[in-house]
């Protein structure tokens, strides 16, 4: 009987070392930065790529790392069956015409969902909240603000009993937005409604991923919480890679004229 094959490694046809990429492709999804912004900052480093790989690397590989976030994430907490989420819309201009991009955040700040629509009406409302229902599961509590759209959809959904409406009772996810704000400045707007749906699926899984509330926490608590996160890390991105075949070990990218690293 034949052995199974592995699947070949998505950095076959890379010649720079994971841990570099992973490192631009948390860089420039988690900070604020531009792509010549992380450019600059990893020439300081001693690795010198164009701002074009950046970009390159962020589209390949982006998806995978956040994919795998999700996917071990959603496995541990589908167990939770007390939830209470908080739903709101943002507005974002896309080429000059205004798209919605719903989110969907739990009690402790988790970033459920993203969905991007060109309306906010009953369809695009329930088109959301099936895809978040999908994915996990059960809630007990839905929190949302004035918009008709919502109940609309939850009487269709038959949970319009779990709804929730208040002045400061959706403030958990009006302050979720905030973070994909200052990376939508640096990023200078998007142009097409399946970039900002594919960043906003990434930046939420990675968002979740190093959140780590160090505003609730003193300095020794965060810092475990830091170097605990960055393994985890290390281990999510070279778990689902080089479990999957990768034969290439680690490597330093240093530029060329810098002899002394």
């Amino acid at each position: 009987m034949p052995r199974p094959r592995k699947p070949a490694s998505p950095f076959r046809y890379f010649h720079s070392s994971p841990e570099v990429i992973r490192l631009v492709v948390m860089m420039y999804v988690r900070f604020p930065l531009s792509l010549r912004n992380v450019e600059d900052q990893l020439f300081e480093r001693g690795i010198d790529i164009c701002h074009e790989t950046v970009r390159l690397w962020w589209n390949r590989f982006g998806p995978v790392f956040a994919a795998d976030i999700r996917r071990q994430r959603v496995s541990r907490m589908r167990g939770f069956r007390h939830w209470k989420w908080h739903l709101d819309e943002v507005y974002v201009k896309i080429d000059g015409k205004t798209h919605y991009l719903w989110r969907a955040v739990d009690q402790e700040g988790e970033i459920l969902e993203s969905y991007v629509t060109k309306t906010r009406d009953k369809s695009a409302a329930l088109r959301f909240m099936r895809k978040a229902l999908k994915r996990h599961g059960r809630v007990e509590a839905i929190v949302t603000d004035g918009l008709r759209s919502y109940p609309a959809a939850m009487r269709v959904l038959g949970n319009e009993g779990r709804r929730e409406a208040g002045r400061h009772l959706n403030n958990r996810a009006e302050n979720s937005h905030l973070p994909f704000r200052r990376r939508e400045r640096a990023m200078l707007r998007f142009r097409q409604m399946k970039s900002l749906q594919k960043f906003a699926s990434v930046h939420a899984s990675i968002h979740n991923h190093f959140s780590q509330e160090r505003h609730l926490v003193d300095h020794e608590t965060y810092k475990l919480r830091r170097a605990a996160t960055s393994a985890e890390w290390q281990s999510l991105a070279s778990g689902s890679l080089a479990g999957k075949g990768n034969r290439f070990p680690a490597e330093t990218v240093s530029h060329p004229t810098d002899s002394s690293r």
